[in-house]
C-alpha cells in the first residue's frame, strides 16, 4: 500500500483525491494548511506528499524548504498548483520538489506520476543515503563514494550531485541548477559549468564509465550502463 499525505485547502479537489484513490488501494491523510502539513509530513512516514502552492499559514514553497533543510525528510514531493510560470517551476526543483503538476490535471496521471517517483524513491532512499547504480551519496553531509571509493565534495558539489540522483535518470535543466545554488541572482555564466566541471573530476575522472552526461542546450543527468547485448 501507498501511504500518501495531501495538503491541499481545496475540500472539493481533497474529496476527489480521495474518491479516486482510496479504491486503488492508497492510505491518505490530509491537511488543509501548511503548518498542519509541515507536522504531519515530519512525525508520520509517507511515501509521497502531494503539495498545493497556495496554502494557508505557511506556503507550499516554505513547506517544501523547511522540509528538505530543516527537518532533512526525503519524502517524495509532488506540488500542485494553478499557476504555470517557469519561474515557479524552478524555484520548486531547486527547493527539493520531484514533480510538479498544473491544475487541472488528470487523476490517471497523477496516479502514474505518484507510482514513478515512489518507485524512483524505493530504489534509492537508504537511511539518509541516495544511492543510484555504483554510487551512494548521503544527504545529511557533503560526503559520497563511488564503488567503495570515498569522493571529495565541496558543500556547492554536494548540492550539485544531491540534484542529480534525486532526478536521475531525467534531466536537470540548467536554469534549475543555478536557481538551487544562487538563487535568482546567478553570476556569470561559466560558473555553473565550472562547479559541474569540479564534480566530474571526483564522480568520473578516476572510473572506467562516466556517470554524468550533458544534453546540450538543456542540463546534465546521470546515465544508466548500456544493457548488454542479447546473444
Amino acid at each position: 500500500m501507498t501511504r500518501l499525505l495531501i495538503i491541499e485547502d481545496n475540500p472539493e479537489l481533497v474529496a476527489n483525491l480521495y474518491g479516486f484513490f482510496e479504491p486503488l488501494g492508497y492510505v491518505l491523510d490530509d491537511a488543509r494548511d501548511g503548518l498542519t502539513g509541515l507536522r504531519m509530513a515530519t512525525q508520520n512516514v509517507y511515501d509521497a506528499v502531494l503539495l498545493d502552492l497556495m496554502l494557508p499559514r505557511l506556503d507550499g514553497m516554505t513547506l517544501c524548504r523547511r522540509l528538505r533543510e530543516e527537518f532533512q525528510n526525503p519524502v517524495p514531493v509532488l506540488m500542485l498548483t494553478a499557476r504555470d510560470p517557469v519561474e515557479d517551476r524552478v524555484e520548486g526543483f531547486a527547493l527539493g520538489a520531484d514533480d510538479y503538476l498544473v491544475k487541472p490535471f488528470s487523476l490517471k496521471e497523477l496516479d502514474a506520476r505518484i507510482k514513478a517517483l515512489v518507485r524512483r524513491a524505493q530504489g534509492r532512499q537508504v537511511q539518509g543515503t541516495l544511492v543510484w547504480e555504483d554510487l551512494r551519496v548521503e544527504t545529511r553531509a557533503p560526503q559520497a563514494s563511488r564503488q567503495g571509493r570515498p569522493l571529495a565534495l565541496t558543500p556547492t558539489t554536494h548540492k550539485l550531485l544531491l540534484s542529480l540522483v534525486r532526478a536521475a535518470p531525467e534531466v536537470v535543466r540548467k536554469q534549475e541548477l543555478e536557481y538551487l545554488l544562487w538563487g535568482d541572482q546567478p553570476p556569470e555564466s561559466g560558473a555553473l559549468r565550472t562547479h559541474v566541471h569540479d564534480l566530474r573530476q571526483q564522480l568520473d575522472k578516476n572510473f572506467t564509465r562516466p556517470l554524468i552526461e550533458t544534453v546540450h542546450g538543456v542540463g546534465w543527468r546521470l546515465n544508466k550502463p548500456p544493457r548488454p547485448a542479447e546473444e
